[in-house]
């Protein structure tokens, strides 16, 4: 085992899964760093009972006013999950970062516990390979600047699963039958997302086993119907489904009920970690999928061409500080008012069509649209726009490169 440090810690709040490796952790923890441990779940709509993790906690010698399990579902939608999809942002054109958003939130709670407590560290159970290691510790360090942090598979000796079995074996930490062996795939969850990683996975070329996905049904199993909704927002936020009113949690919630009906969501991706290597995923955001695409309809005809277009031009430095971990950091804070300026009018609702994993928006209305039919159609605009006004336009736009060609620059 790792030696203790130099600098001892007194206490310790661990992010705590109830699951074997952060199990593990915990007992390391209490050995290597002698150290009282503060045990921190929460809940952001995985879809797993938490209750067991108190219990192991208790069983693992963990004082009850040591261990914390709280619901942070409703904040996570609200102040970063929505937050984010008024940008409508998307990772290398195509991940909804249902991972990377839920970080800020658990190190944020994580380090309100440390105050709480008197504690003097936090710990994660992220490996030292992926970027939920960077995630995590940019935010407890831009959140509590001399919080102390531990790392444990960036300083335990520990060299295979068989070696973590063994520890927990003479520990008496209890394994269940299939943690035993090797897991096919690891899986992160919340009520974004799903996300599926490694093993079975591990090679780009080999389509992912059926049985990896587990928030939406196949699209060649979805229903041969169509399901038509109506998503209305307030100001770039959605707030009811088919005109019924809804906190931000069970909005999404019923999104992901639609989407996963319906096969929407999956995504096979292979991405680049900021710790500089690819990996590949296999994603399921339902009703992130569906929030997007409806996003982007009520913003079509309520957000100017010129706004639009610099959200969409800022929206990859938005997602890569996401993905980063820089939920924390100015830049994100000044990216953050302009997209946040950008939504005050958009409010209306969009009517959007599910089928067989595809979300098509069919219709949207504004109060406050920018859609003009006058100016618009094709028939009769009483003086509304003045076609000859385009002549002047165009040469004017086009004179560059005119003076360009007569000066012998152009080539065919």
């Amino acid at each position: 085992m790792a030696d203790a440090p130099a600098a001892p810690v007194k206490k310790v709040v661990l992010a705590y899964s109830g699951g074997l490796d952060t199990s593990i952790i915990l007992k390391w923890l209490q050995q290597t760093y002698n150290c009282e441990v503060v045990t921190f779940t929460a809940d952001l709509g995985q879809g797993e009972e938490l209750s067991p993790a108190r219990d192991k906690a208790l069983l693992m010698g963990i004082k009850p006013e040591n261990i914390f399990i709280e619901d942070l579902r409703e904040e996570f939608v609200r102040d970063y999950v929505f937050p984010m999809f008024r940008a409508n942002t998307v990772y290398e054109g195509q991940y909804l970062l249902g991972t990377s958003i839920a970080r800020p939130l658990i190190a944020k709670a994580q380090i309100e516990i440390a105050r709480k407590v008197g504690a003097d560290a936090v710990c994660h159970g992220a490996t030292g390979k992926g970027n939920d290691q960077v995630r995590f510790e940019v935010a407890y360090y831009a959140l509590e600047p001399d919080i102390h942090v531990i790392a444990p598979w960036r300083e335990w000796d520990f060299k295979s699963r068989e070696a973590l079995i063994a520890f927990a074996e003479e520990n008496q930490i209890p394994i269940a039958k299939d943690k035993r062996g090797e897991a096919p795939f690891s899986v992160d969850a919340n009520l974004l997302h799903s996300s599926s990683e490694g093993k079975v996975l591990e090679d780009p070329w080999v389509e992912p086993p059926e049985y990896v996905h587990m928030r939406t049904i196949s699209p060649e199993d979805a229903p041969d119907v169509v399901t038509e909704i109506t998503i209305d927002f307030e100001k770039g936020d959605p707030v009811a489904i088919d005109g019924v009113k809804m906190s931000p949690a069970t909005l999404l919630t019923k999104l992901n009920e639609l989407g996963k009906a319906n096969g929407i969501g999956r995504l096979d991706l292979v991405e680049n970690r900021f710790v500089g290597m690819k990996s590949r995923g296999v994603y399921e955001t339902p009703g992130g999928t569906i929030l997007l695409q409806a996003h982007r309809g009520i913003e079509s005809i309520t957000l100017d061409r010129g706004a639009a277009h610099l959200k969409d031009e800022l929206m990859p430095k938005y997602a890569e500080l996401i993905y980063n971990g820089f939920w924390y950091s100015p830049e994100m804070e000044a990216l953050m008012t302009y997209v946040d300026k950008s939504q005050e009018n958009v409010t209306g609702t969009a009517r959007l069509k599910l089928y067989k994993g595809t979300c098509t928006v069919v219709g949207r209305k504004a109060e406050k649209t920018l859609y003009d039919t006058m100016i618009t159609t094709f028939e009769e605009d009483e003086g509304a726009y003045n076609q000859a006004d385009a002549t002047g336009f165009i040469r004017l736009n086009a004179l560059r490169l005119r003076v360009r060609n007569k000066a012998g620059f152009f080539k065919d």
